[in-house]
């Protein structure tokens, strides 16, 4: 296969422009040795994959996962790897906040990773809706103090994205500029419906995919970890079309993950794909999808068209599921 070749994207409007494909955090770092480690980060950073997604679980769901900063910081430090050649972006979590406020959230990720700042953070999701003119107010003071540039959020309700927009507006403080979402082939609805989609079309927001793997279940396999959320509970339908993706893959001459990056490499609205790796071997076999996005991005999302799962979606961005599963 020919060289990976790919344009680099912004990463929502006026925003920087970011490798086509990053390396999540959760359950991966932990997992390599030291060594592993440094080679992920070196190889990632010498093909273009050099955005790293660095969170520090301390809290919810996650928070079994709580060293993984301090090992990719560690990991980083001993690649001898340019700090401006790659792209780091951060966590801020809602799970206790304000009691745990976003400031001291990122400082003590930034220790914990032992780096300068962040490019970029994500709000993370929330149980109780947030107070959003507070919540764009302290992530505008951290903008303004460089901990960072540029912000995003991940998986809200529609209706609080557009609150943190108007808020931002209100205030003249700075709005989020992407959005990071379950996106695949199988889990269309929130990022290609409407008004999600309606956004992303008039470039108030960029688009982050992220779980394009469904934890791997997509890919035919049985997770070993714990993988995210099963939202609209369509997994069990996710994991019966896995055979279908394969036979799919094949006829590009692709492995599944290969073809599940590179159909969302191929929405013109996503600034790249988030996958999580913890072998050199699958960060290598996954960057051959930035090649058959750019050579054949078209063709594979016409031939992925009927696997969409998750067509029923509320007028407020979250998922039901679907009555019927798509037939071919």
């Amino acid at each position: 296969m020919p060289a990976p070749t790919f344009t680099r994207r912004p990463l929502g409007p006026g925003g920087p422009l970011v490798p086509p494909l990053g390396l999540g955090s959760w359950n991966t770092w932990d997992r390599m040795t030291p060594d592993e480690a440094v080679g992920m980060i070196r190889h990632a950073v010498r093909a273009d994959a050099g955005f790293f997604d660095v969170a520090y679980y301390n809290m919810g769901p996650h928070a079994e996962n709580s060293t993984t900063d301090i090992r990719f910081g560690e990991a980083l430090r001993a690649s001898g790897v340019d700090r401006a050649d790659v792209f780091l972006c951060g966590k801020l979590w809602l799970w206790d906040w304000p009691n745990q406020g976003f400031r001291a959230q990122l400082e003590e990720s930034i220790a914990r990773a032992g780096i300068d700042r962040f490019d970029a953070v994500v709000v993370g999701d929330y149980l109780v809706q947030p107070d959003m003119e507070r919540l764009v107010g302290d992530v505008g003071d951290l903008v303004a103090d460089g901990l960072f540039d540029t912000w995003g959020i991940n998986n809200w309700v529609i209706d609080d994205t557009l609150r943190a927009l108007d808020a931002a507006a209100a205030a003249d403080a700075v709005p989020p500029s992407f959005a990071q979402l379950k996106y695949g082939i199988a889990r269309r609805a929130m990022a290609e419906g409407e008004p999600y989609g309606r956004l992303l079309r008039e470039g108030v927001l960029g688009l982050q995919a992220s779980d394009a793997f469904e934890g791997g279940v997509l890919l035919g396999r049985v997770p070993e970890r714990k993988i995210g959320a099963d939202v609209g509970g369509i997994r069990q339908r996710v994991a019966a079309a896995a055979p279908e993706v394969a036979r799919i893959a094949s006829s590009f001459g692709a492995t599944p993950a290969q073809l599940a990056i590179a159909f969302c490499l191929a929405n013109p609205h996503a600034a790249n794909v988030l996958f999580g790796a913890s072998r050199l071997a699958q960060l290598e076999e996954n960057l051959g999808a930035i090649h058959l996005a750019g050579a054949r991005g078209g063709e594979v999302r016409e031939a992925l068209a009927h696997l969409r799962l998750d067509d029923a979606v509320s007028a407020d961005g979250r998922w039901a599921p679907p009555a019927s599963a798509p037939g071919r």
